[in-house]
């Protein structure tokens, strides 16, 4: 059973959703604005929170950016909003997935159980995963470069953490949205790309010139160590025929 919050400002629509998630043998608690729902999701420690963006008192954009500063908590957020920018904005700003209005109470739970159990799944991981000087710890969910701590975004771990298990292997991104988004259906590859970008520019790195992150055009991505430049004092192999 999980433990779940529902930020909702409409009263029916809050009511109906804690009645079809507690049929699913969830425990819902709920908040009808974003001040109150980020007061109840630092002090109650949801399993996971479900939040809506047209709130009354701060938008719902705003409140997952505030959680997103003092909490790991995973965030699917609600909203009739189907704007492709906007939800791949809402994505970079740490949400886990979204769901677009209006939705049934099946899908929701399914995209629920979906985030928990892909959450769950890296916290069984022991060992730190190690990529050149890259090292990902999922258990902790930390990342260091070089033996420097990376801040990532929950999402842009998920990605990294992803590819770190694969190293040196082309993923598609069709793959990326269907085992780190879950969304085996479908989405916009540009979701995926934005991401790339982000961790791109926070591992030191562009798409021009690559260091772990490489693109393999019209296939997917690798992540892979950086290829070691041979220095100048390396001994030359002789050449001429009086070499000996």
């Amino acid at each position: 059973m999980a433990h779940l919050l529902v930020v909702e400002d409409d009263p029916q629509l809050r009511g109906a959703l804690v009645r079809a998630l507690r049929d699913k043998g969830h425990a819902v608690a709920t908040a009808p604005s974003g001040m109150a729902g980020l007061d109840a999701a630092v002090t109650h420690r949801p399993d996971l929170v479900v939040l809506d963006l047209g709130l009354p008192d701060v938008d719902g954009a705003q409140v997952l950016r505030m959680l997103r500063a003092v909490s790991d908590v995973p965030v699917i957020v609600a909203t009739a909003r189907d704007d492709e920018p906007e939800m791949v904005a809402i994505l970079e700003d740490g949400a886990d997935d979204y769901i677009v209005k209006p939705f049934g109470a099946a899908q929701l739970d399914a995209r629920i159980k979906a985030v928990l159990r892909r959450l769950g799944a890296a916290e069984v991981t022991e060992e730190p995963l190690r990529v050149g000087g890259l090292a990902i710890d999922p258990a902790a969910r930390e990342v260091t470069l070089d033996d420097g701590p990376l801040d990532l975004t929950p999402r842009e771990f998920d990605l990294l953490s992803y590819l770190a298990h694969r190293p040196g292997q082309v993923v598609s991104r069709r793959e990326l949205l269907a085992e780190v988004w879950q969304q085996p259906l479908g989405g916009a590859d540009k979701t995926v790309d934005v991401h790339l970008s982000w961790l791109r520019r926070k591992l030191g790195e562009t798409a021009q010139s690559p260091r772990y992150l490489h693109t393999v055009r019209t296939v997917g991505v690798k992540l892979a160590p950086p290829e070691e430049t041979p220095t100048s004092d390396a001994p030359r192999t002789p050449q001429g025929p009086g070499a000996s």
